[in-house]
Protein backbone atom coordinates (compact mmCIF):
# COMPACT_ATOMS: atom_id res chain seq x y z
CA UNK A 1 0.00 0.00 0.00
CA UNK A 2 1.23 3.51 -0.99
CA UNK A 3 0.83 6.31 0.92
CA UNK A 4 1.38 10.17 -0.29
CA UNK A 5 1.77 13.02 2.16
CA UNK A 6 1.42 16.50 -0.32
CA UNK A 7 0.77 20.08 0.55
CA UNK A 8 2.34 22.89 -1.96
CA UNK A 9 5.72 23.50 -0.49
CA UNK A 10 6.26 20.65 1.59
CA UNK A 11 7.54 22.01 3.78
CA UNK A 12 5.39 21.74 6.92
CA UNK A 13 2.51 19.74 7.80
CA UNK A 14 3.48 17.28 5.02
CA UNK A 15 6.40 16.67 6.45
CA UNK A 16 4.97 16.42 10.09
CA UNK A 17 2.46 14.05 8.39
CA UNK A 18 5.88 12.02 6.85
CA UNK A 19 7.51 11.77 10.18
CA UNK A 20 4.97 10.31 12.53
CA UNK A 21 3.93 7.88 9.43
CA UNK A 22 7.41 6.81 9.15
CA UNK A 23 7.50 6.40 12.88
CA UNK A 24 4.27 4.70 13.31
CA UNK A 25 5.27 2.54 10.10
CA UNK A 26 8.50 1.73 12.61
CA UNK A 27 6.78 1.28 16.03
CA UNK A 28 3.58 -1.37 14.33
CA UNK A 29 6.18 -3.33 12.46
CA UNK A 30 4.74 -2.52 8.74
CA UNK A 31 7.66 -1.13 7.09
CA UNK A 32 6.91 -3.60 4.11
CA UNK A 33 3.30 -3.31 4.21
CA UNK A 34 3.08 0.90 4.17
CA UNK A 35 5.08 2.48 1.66
CA UNK A 36 5.40 6.29 2.32
CA UNK A 37 5.51 9.59 -0.08
CA UNK A 38 5.76 13.28 0.44
CA UNK A 39 6.04 16.36 -1.91
CA UNK A 40 4.97 19.24 -3.00
CA UNK A 41 4.26 21.13 -6.08
CA UNK A 42 6.31 24.23 -5.30
CA UNK A 43 8.70 22.97 -2.65
CA UNK A 44 10.30 25.44 -0.25
CA UNK A 45 13.78 25.71 -0.21
CA UNK A 46 14.00 24.06 3.85
CA UNK A 47 11.46 23.11 6.42
CA UNK A 48 9.84 25.69 8.63
CA UNK A 49 12.08 26.56 11.01
CA UNK A 50 9.25 26.46 13.76
CA UNK A 51 8.00 23.03 12.50
CA UNK A 52 11.70 22.22 13.15
CA UNK A 53 11.80 23.65 16.50
CA UNK A 54 8.14 21.80 17.37
CA UNK A 55 9.03 18.16 16.27
CA UNK A 56 12.28 18.22 17.59
CA UNK A 57 9.97 18.26 21.27
CA UNK A 58 8.37 15.07 19.77
CA UNK A 59 11.81 13.49 19.23
CA UNK A 60 12.00 14.19 15.77
CA UNK A 61 14.88 15.90 13.57
CA UNK A 62 13.74 18.01 10.31
CA UNK A 63 16.19 19.90 10.06
CA UNK A 64 17.91 17.87 7.54
CA UNK A 65 15.01 17.37 5.27
CA UNK A 66 15.07 18.69 2.27
CA UNK A 67 11.20 19.72 0.16
CA UNK A 68 10.63 17.84 -2.68
CA UNK A 69 8.59 18.07 -5.79
CA UNK A 70 5.98 15.14 -5.90
CA UNK A 71 5.01 14.31 -9.63
CA UNK A 72 2.00 12.88 -11.64
CA UNK A 73 3.92 9.82 -12.14
CA UNK A 74 4.49 9.03 -8.43
CA UNK A 75 0.89 10.06 -7.62
CA UNK A 76 -0.65 7.56 -10.25
CA UNK A 77 0.42 4.19 -8.50
CA UNK A 78 -0.97 5.39 -4.76
CA UNK A 79 -3.59 4.30 -2.77
CA UNK A 80 -4.56 7.11 -0.34
CA UNK A 81 -3.40 10.90 -1.23
CA UNK A 82 -3.38 12.89 1.75
CA UNK A 83 -3.72 16.58 1.00
CA UNK A 84 -3.00 19.29 4.40
CA UNK A 85 -6.08 21.94 3.41
CA UNK A 86 -5.61 22.24 -0.10
CA UNK A 87 -7.82 20.85 -3.08
CA UNK A 88 -5.69 17.77 -4.30
CA UNK A 89 -6.11 19.49 -7.76
CA UNK A 90 -4.48 22.54 -6.66
CA UNK A 91 -1.35 20.83 -5.05
CA UNK A 92 -1.19 18.00 -8.06
CA UNK A 93 -3.56 18.18 -11.45
CA UNK A 94 -2.45 14.31 -11.52
CA UNK A 95 -4.55 11.62 -11.48
CA UNK A 96 -4.32 8.62 -9.20
CA UNK A 97 -6.48 5.69 -8.92
CA UNK A 98 -6.42 5.74 -4.73
CA UNK A 99 -8.80 8.02 -2.52
CA UNK A 100 -7.76 11.28 -1.69
CA UNK A 101 -8.68 13.17 2.01
CA UNK A 102 -7.63 16.67 2.53
CA UNK A 103 -7.56 17.31 6.00
CA UNK A 104 -7.74 20.86 5.72
CA UNK A 105 -5.33 22.01 8.26
CA UNK A 106 -3.94 25.11 8.67
CA UNK A 107 -0.34 26.29 7.17
CA UNK A 108 2.08 26.36 10.21
CA UNK A 109 4.55 28.73 8.24
CA UNK A 110 5.04 31.99 10.09
CA UNK A 111 2.39 31.16 13.12
CA UNK A 112 3.50 30.94 16.83
CA UNK A 113 5.17 27.99 18.56
CA UNK A 114 1.61 27.52 20.14
CA UNK A 115 -0.42 27.36 17.03
CA UNK A 116 2.28 25.45 15.11
CA UNK A 117 2.40 23.00 18.51
CA UNK A 118 -1.53 22.47 17.88
CA UNK A 119 -1.49 22.04 14.29
CA UNK A 120 1.32 19.26 15.09
CA UNK A 121 -0.59 17.38 17.59
CA UNK A 122 -3.48 17.18 14.86
CA UNK A 123 -1.35 15.56 12.49
CA UNK A 124 0.00 13.11 14.96
CA UNK A 125 -3.82 12.26 16.10
CA UNK A 126 -4.88 11.80 12.15
CA UNK A 127 -1.84 10.05 11.23
CA UNK A 128 -2.54 7.38 13.91
CA UNK A 129 -6.09 7.16 12.77
CA UNK A 130 -5.54 6.74 9.54
CA UNK A 131 -2.76 3.81 10.72
CA UNK A 132 -5.62 2.27 12.60
CA UNK A 133 -7.92 2.00 9.79
CA UNK A 134 -5.34 0.90 6.93
CA UNK A 135 -4.25 -1.94 9.68
CA UNK A 136 -7.64 -3.25 10.36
Amino acid sequence: MKVAFVCVQNAGRSQMATAFAERGRAQRGVEDEIEILTGGTQPADHVHEEVVQVMQEKGIDLSKKTPRDITPEELRETDYVITMGCSARDVCPATWSGENRDWGLDDPDGQDLDSVREIRDEIERRVSGLFDELLE
